[in-house]
């Protein structure tokens, strides 16, 4: 999947040639987390070209926000309107940044539960294929080629390099050593040592998801009991306490007498809050959800 910067319209190209100014701000700094996100995600940009970018993009972001936010509180006869328009800006723009800053990591995330996701079919895959008596290198092209995601195109590396005269067991340790994936890691360095020994792949391929399998299970058990809370408090917020809310509502409407708007206005509010907590809440299931499912 291509990679795009959030809440940025054009390429990264073009994003890089504009926010040159702001990238030679920044300090080269070595060992940079965001600097290895980049480089395993395969963007082509620096640390410091990215930080320029997220740093163009908020001041583009708080002058534009600026200028809406305080004509609009303007048009509407909003005292201090700059004052309240900036904050409102600076809150908008800030958070927006905070988003680009932590994306690169949130991409790798997503990567590592595509390919874990992924694992286990691939290795069945390949232990059909080797018992079937087909090379290994003819194998690793086959699972490149198919719809395994991402792993897909982690085997792409490999059979590039293997194919450019590397040996097999080296480009698979040096993937194993720049992969997050700790499943993937364990796997692809199994199958290197393997390979070096001159050992059964049929077998090591066989003991690999024998382990997955049993790891998927703990993983599923774990989710059932993160779920058990999660269940609680989505029926506490979202059933018990909105049909207390409305209750109380109306009983306090009625008896100090409220305007009609204001009421309504109240209603409407706790509409919206109910609604948010269970986008919210879905947002946290998918998050929660193991790594191998």
């Amino acid at each position: 999947m291509k990679f795009v910067i959030p809440f940025t319209f054009s390429s990264i190209k073009k994003l890089k040639s504009r926010s040159r100014p702001f990238s030679s701000r920044f300090r080269h700094k070595k060992d940079s987390s965001l600097e290895g996100y980049l480089e395993w995600i395969g963007v082509d940009l620096t640390r410091e070209e990215y930080l320029g970018i997220v740093s163009r993009s908020f001041v583009n972001l708080f002058l534009s926000l600026l200028i809406i936010f305080s004509v609009t509180l303007m048009i509407f006869g909003i005292k201090s309107f700059y004052l309240i328009g900036g904050g409102l800006a600076l809150l908008f723009a800030g958070f927006i940044s905070f988003s680009q800053l932590a994306y690169p990591r949130v991409r790798i995330s997503r990567k590592e539960k595509n390919i874990e996701r992924n694992l286990i079919f691939a290795l069945e895959d390949i232990l059909i294929q080797l018992n079937s008596g087909i090379p290994l290198f003819d194998i690793l092209t086959n699972i490149s080629n198919s719809k395994y995601g991402e792993l897909s195109v982690e085997f792409k590396k490999a059979v590039k390099r293997i194919g450019s005269g590397e040996p097999e067991s080296k480009v698979l340790a040096d993937l194993s050593a720049s992969s997050h994936s700790v499943f993937f890691k364990r796997t692809l360095w199994q199958i290197s040592n393997g390979l070096n020994a001159g050992s059964d792949m049929s077998a090591i391929i066989r003991d690999n998801i024998k382990t997955l399998n049993e790891e998927q299970m703990i993983q599923i058990q774990n989710y059932g009991n993160k779920l058990n809370p999660l269940v609680m408090m989505y029926m506490l917020i979202s059933v018990i306490v909105p049909a207390l809310s409305v209750s109380f509502m109306t009983v306090v409407a009625s008896m100090i007498g409220l305007e009609e708007n204001l009421t309504k206005g109240m209603f409407v509010g706790l509409f919206v809050m109910v609604v948010l907590f269970q986008i919210m809440f879905l947002g946290l299931i998918k998050s929660k959800r193991p790594s191998l499912l």
